[in-house]
């Protein structure tokens, strides 16, 4: 038995797993799909900088609004390509409450929580929660200095406080591979317009760009991509999408990304959460609250584990995750952030899983810097329901060449070493990285801060 343990928005996983029981081998036959063929044009310039666009995205956002109002008359009828999201999206979005979704002032917004707390609909934890992420959000869009601000704020809010409320009303089950929902209601696009308006992109940078473009060359060609990634915020998925939108479309829209159980029952967390391509599992940390639903949840998390390897078969798919167990948290003596260490049998684990699909894998070291937008509680927090704190920030984001293995074991020579060596080789390149960009941002040398092996740029201008 081997262990696959990885962490996700907000969460470590531990998923216990033997490749010879689920058989994944090249020439496996039990596990099979078909091969995907994958069409798209990287490096189209597709709209203005990001910070000088707000109108549109603004008018984007009243687009979904429009789209879930036209519900209320039109019966909606959408096909499904994965099991258990059929019956939720046809008519699900006709008749239920619109409290927020009718709101025209922060006032109607506020009140439209407390009415449906005092109808029993919310929780009053819940209920607190989204007023002080309301305060918290509408304070870090003001910050960021848009005249548009307080219609960003109340656009926003109102659609992010329907979603939940829709979800409370009708709940959403997450499959063990979940496609992002793009219809009859756009949640990709709904977490980009929430998230965007707090990045600071005039102070936000992409490291070597060209592998991204590399990385999509392979994607076409059916190779496999996985990004060993630190892991900082509930926004990551987001604001990697945000950074990589203008030039590598493909990739911010399909990137697929091991997500946890927390963020799928979450409520605030959760509508952001069907709006991304998500491998589902139970957290390690809590597989054992309640023994009763112990052995529900590991069976869970191997059938996710037969998805990811036959999602890794039919080629051209891009995997993220975060072996370090959790979210980045800042040294409690230094205060300074840097990457959590990354678990070795996570990083091995996923590197045997890939490179059995059957389909040619590469791996990248990948490094994001954003804590300071959405940063997380100081400790690890055991209950659902954390209170957000938000902020208007830049943001960074790079990749390093891919790291072989077979080159790691040529150098050490033992298989075992070897392992420790490749984490640690990924691991390194990811903090080095990071540090460039934290350079760059923090330190606010921009552009100047990259060195040989990390060009920044800035690829929205």
């Amino acid at each position: 038995m081997s262990t696959l343990s990885f962490a996700s928005p907000r969460v470590s996983v531990s998923l216990s797993s033997s490749f010879s029981l689920l058989n994944i081998s090249s020439s496996s036959s039990s596990l099979s799909r078909p091969s995907y063929s994958v069409s798209f044009r990287s490096g189209e310039k597709r709209s203005a900088c990001p910070c000088v666009s707000y109108s549109l995205k603004v008018k984007a956002t009243a687009k979904l609004v429009h789209d879930m109002e036209s519900t209320e008359q039109t019966v909606v009828a959408a096909s499904s390509t994965q099991d258990g999201d059929d019956d939720y999206k046809t008519n699900k979005e006709v008749n239920y409450s619109r409290t927020f979704l009718h709101a025209r002032t922060e006032h109607e917004l506020l009140s439209g929580i407390r009415k449906e707390a005092e109808a029993g609909t919310l929780t009053s934890n819940l209920a607190a929660g989204m007023e002080n992420l309301y305060q918290n959000y509408k304070n870090a869009v003001i910050q960021s200095g848009s005249a548009r601000a307080d219609e960003i704020v109340l656009s926003n809010m109102g659609v992010a406080f329907d979603r939940v409320l829709f979800d409370i009303e009708d709940c959403f089950n997450f499959s063990p591979y979940h496609k992002a929902l793009r219809e009859p209601f756009d949640y990709y696009m709904f977490g980009q317009n929430y998230i965007r308006p707090l990045v600071d992109f005039r102070n936000s940078y992409v490291g070597n760009v060209s592998l991204f473009y590399q990385m999509e060359e392979r994607l076409q060609q059916g190779h496999n991509i996985v990004l060993i990634s630190n892991h900082q915020t509930e926004a990551d998925p987001a604001i990697i999408s945000l950074l990589l939108e203008s030039t590598n479309p493909h990739i911010a829209e399909n990137l697929i990304y091991v997500a946890g159980d927390r963020v799928l029952t979450d409520p605030l967390c959760k509508p952001f959460s069907m709006g991304r391509n998500l491998i589902c599992v139970y957290s390690k940390k809590h597989m054992f609250d309640d023994p009763k639903l112990t052995e529900m949840k590991r069976k869970a998390n191997t059938r996710s584990l037969k998805e990811m390897a036959l999602l890794l078969r039919g080629g051209s798919q891009i995997i993220w995750i975060a072996p370090s167990g959790g979210r980045d948290r800042p040294d409690p003596h230094t205060e300074e952030w840097y990457p959590a260490p990354f678990e070795a049998a996570s990083v091995d684990n996923m590197r045997r899983l890939a490179e059995h699909s059957g389909s040619p894998s590469h791996i990248y070291p990948l490094a994001l810097l954003c804590h300071d937008i959405m940063p997380p509680p100081p400790q690890v927090e055991k209950e659902i329901g954390e209170r957000r704190a938000v902020s208007f920030h830049g943001a960074g984001l790079s990749v390093a060449p891919e790291i072989s293995f077979m080159d790691i074991v040529a150098a050490c020579g033992n298989p075992e070493e070897a392992k420790e060596a490749y984490t640690q080789a990924l691991y390194n390149s990811v903090t080095e990285q990071y540090n460039v960009l934290k350079s760059a941002i923090h330190g606010k040398q921009g552009p100047d801060a990259s060195i040989p092996s990390v060009s920044l740029s800035q690829t929205w201008n």
